[in-house]
């Protein structure tokens, strides 16, 4: 399971309900922050999840609205947090972006925080036994602009009842077949992980993308995802903008999650011109297990059975 916390919902500028670009990605004991705006941290006071942990941030693009909390951020982190380090992730451009701002929280010289800047590509970004967090490529506009998979690893059920007809104890025991250990029982029987193991199961997908100017790049990346996030900066009645300045129309992003076959469409990076029912109006018919993301909701993204 990840749970999917959004902390900023707004496209470009903040509004009296919506904060700018941010959201935060858990799974078991990882923390990750997906860009940072403009007063993320006070949102991640006010969403109750503070700073502990805060040591893995994922960028999408280098544009002010999704990076320019990271001054004060790591400002904070400098002063007052017992965190020594920040790992910040992304294009070369956004981490040119990111540098030159910490030159001006900072000065010149080494920062007293330690940050480390990872450049990256399409591809793992990071792995244990149970998830893989993957980058992709998408359009916007500058280089280096990319989303975000975290995929749980497929695993085999452990069949109690199965385990129960072969006289296999409650324990340790147990736990050494579901790891992929043969056991030998008390009587001297053998018994291996086939024995008591279903069927592989797919784990819980989710996809995050930032700002977007195009969607038919993007189906086998979304592919069967439990969630697709991604940006819904205008409708249709402002077409013409949104292949202007390289965003998407709300029927673009649900065109994506219908074609993708994904499971649910959470829309973000919503414009004050609309209302959040005039996006739904729009993404709905053409996608029906749609929703309009606000700060501060909250979603557990699990694996259908």
């Amino acid at each position: 399971m990840f749970e999917l916390i959004f902390l900023g919902t707004s496209a470009s500028a903040p509004s009296v309900r919506r904060g700018l670009s941010s959201a935060m990605v858990l799974h078991k004991e990882y923390r990750f922050l997906i860009d940072c705006g403009e007063g993320t941290q006070r949102q991640l006071l006010a969403s109750g999840l503070g700073f502990r942990r805060l040591d893995r941030i994922l960028l999408t693009h280098g544009h002010l609205d999704h990076i320019l909390g990271l001054g004060g951020l790591a400002s904070t982190f400098a002063r007052w947090e017992m965190i020594p380090e920040m790992n910040i992730y992304g294009g070369q451009w956004a981490l040119l972006r990111v540098r030159a701002l910490m030159r001006v929280v900072f000065g010149p010289g080494e920062p007293p925080l330690r940050i480390r800047y990872h450049p990256i590509g399409p591809g793992v970004l990071f792995e244990n036994d149970t998830f893989q967090l993957i980058a992709f490529p998408v359009t916007h506009r500058g280089p280096d602009c990319f989303g975000y998979t975290f995929q749980e690893k497929a695993r085999r059920p452990f069949l109690a009842e199965r385990a129960e007809a072969l006289g296999v104890p409650a324990g340790p025991v147990r736990r050494l077949l579901v790891q992929g250990e043969s056991v030998t029982l008390d009587d001297g029987r053998v018994v291996h992980p086939d024995d008591v193991l279903g069927p592989p199961r797919a784990g819980a997908r989710l996809v995050f993308v930032g700002d977007a100017g195009r969607v038919d790049d993007l189906v086998d990346a979304a592919s069967e995802a439990d969630a697709l996030v991604i940006e819904a900066t205008y409708c249709q009645d402002e077409a013409d903008k949104a292949q202007q300045f390289s965003h998407l129309t709300a029927a673009q992003a649900a065109w994506l999650a219908r074609q993708a076959q994904v499971k649910l469409l959470i829309l973000t990076h919503i414009s004050r011109r609309y209302h959040p029912r005039d996006v739904l109006a729009e993404a709905q018919p053409i996608f029906e297990n749609t929703v309009v993301a606000d700060d501060f909701d909250l979603f557990r993204i699990v694996r259908e059975r």
